[in-house]
This record gives C-alpha cells, sequence and structure tokens, in this order.
C-alpha cells in the first residue's frame, strides 16, 4: 500500500501543469461540484441554474481544438430562490466564450 501511495506522489509531480490539471478536472467531473450560474442581463439576474456539477469545454469533432463555448447540466431555478423545487428540472445548457452574451439551455416544459 505504501508503495502504490509513493509511486502515485511521484507520477503526480513528474507529470506536467497540464497533465496535473486534467487530472485534477477528471476528479472534479467525478465528484462533481454542485454550482451555481447565474446569467444577468446589466445588473439584473434573469436565469439561475443550480445543482451544476460541471462546465466542461467543447472539443471539435474533428481534431482537438476547443470550440467557444461551454456547457453543462443544472436544474433550471425558474423562480429564483436558489432551492431545487419539484417542477424545476435538470436541463442541458451552453453559454458563449465571444463578447456576445447568450446562454442556450433545453425547454424544460417539453
Amino acid at each position: 500500500m505504501k508503495r502504490a501511495i509513493a509511486a502515485i506522489a511521484i507520477t503526480a509531480i513528474a507529470c506536467t501543469q497540464e497533465t496535473q490539471n486534467k487530472l485534477g478536472r477528471a476528479v472534479q467531473n467525478w465528484t462533481g461540484t454542485n454550482g451555481v450560474l447565474e446569467v444577468y442581463a446589466g445588473d439584473k439576474l434573469v436565469k439561475r441554474f443550480i445543482d451544476v456539477d460541471k462546465l466542461s469545454t467543447a472539443i471539435a469533432t474533428q481534431g482537438n481544438v476547443p470550440r467557444p463555448y461551454r456547457f453543462g447540466y443544472g436544474f433550471l431555478d425558474a423562480n429564483l430562490n436558489m432551492q431545487r423545487d419539484p417542477e424545476e428540472k435538470k436541463v442541458y445548457f451552453e453559454f458563449s466564450d465571444y463578447s456576445t452574451s447568450y446562454v442556450f439551455y433545453e425547454n424544460p416544459e417539453k
């Protein structure tokens, strides 16, 4: 057991920073973060997603190039009360990395 822990520690130290970041994200993706994503129009809160497991960067289907948006799954907090109410459903959402402000999300009514 001690040898296994030592081997993991040595491997982690030998990894590049990017590899360490990927390992950290893999652990975070597995464990989740219970995050909140809020969308503002100026200073007004207009959408909130709660119990967000993670945010991911989309990767192109051809090649290994990141796409200019992030995506995730969370519960649409329709009444903005920071609680997951029985009628609020888990939805897919994505938002742009560009300066154009938008959030695309799954219609929970369908």
